[in-house]
């Protein structure tokens, strides 16, 4: 019994076992070296990898003239947005038919109002992103507001068919 308690004692104190690698060393030598090798991570990927408000850049954005003029664009664009929200995202399927319901619903709305309904669409899809974390939507964002700042019937339109797409093939 005697022999037990110092061995107890020896293990609280850290005598019974190796100190860990870079920790508790004779000189100073513990947990000083830590953010030595992950800084030089940090550095190689680029000071100018963030985007506007801060978020990393992710795939190129969908240009707008493209999406007017070609069908097969905007369903190659639908199909990649839709295998980055799988890889990334956790959002549901009845978050994604909410989102359209609301396209639809502007897309709808008189001419005179139109706008002011996408710009009221584009601030619930802000909020839908950063809610949920569904930073695949990043790039619809960003074309909701080129689509906008547009005012354009067409333009309307075929995000509405871009957004229609994306329902589908996440089914």
């Amino acid at each position: 019994m005697p022999e037990e308690q110092p061995q107890q004692q020896r293990n609280r104190e850290g005598g019974g076992r190796p100190p860990r690698e870079g920790r508790g060393q004779p000189g100073g030598g513990g947990g000083g070296d830590r953010g030595g090798d992950r800084g030089g991570d940090r550095g190689d990927r680029g000071g100018g990898r963030f985007g506007d408000r801060g978020r990393p850049e992710g795939p190129p954005e969908i240009e707008l003239e493209k999406l007017l003029s070609d069908s097969l664009y905007l369903d190659n664009q639908a199909h990649a947005i839709v295998i980055r929200m799988k890889d990334m995202d956790s959002g549901t399927k009845s978050q994604l038919r909410r989102l359209y319901s609301s396209v639809r619903r502007a897309v709808r709305a008189p001419e005179n109002e139109r706008q002011h309904e996408f710009v009221m669409l584009r601030a619930r899809l802000a909020y839908t992103i950063a809610r949920h974390g569904l930073r695949s939507l990043d790039q619809i964002e960003k074309l909701l507001l080129q689509v906008t700042r547009k005012n354009d019937s067409r333009g309307y339109e075929r995000f509405k068919d871009l957004f229609e797409a994306i329902v589908a093939y996440n089914e």
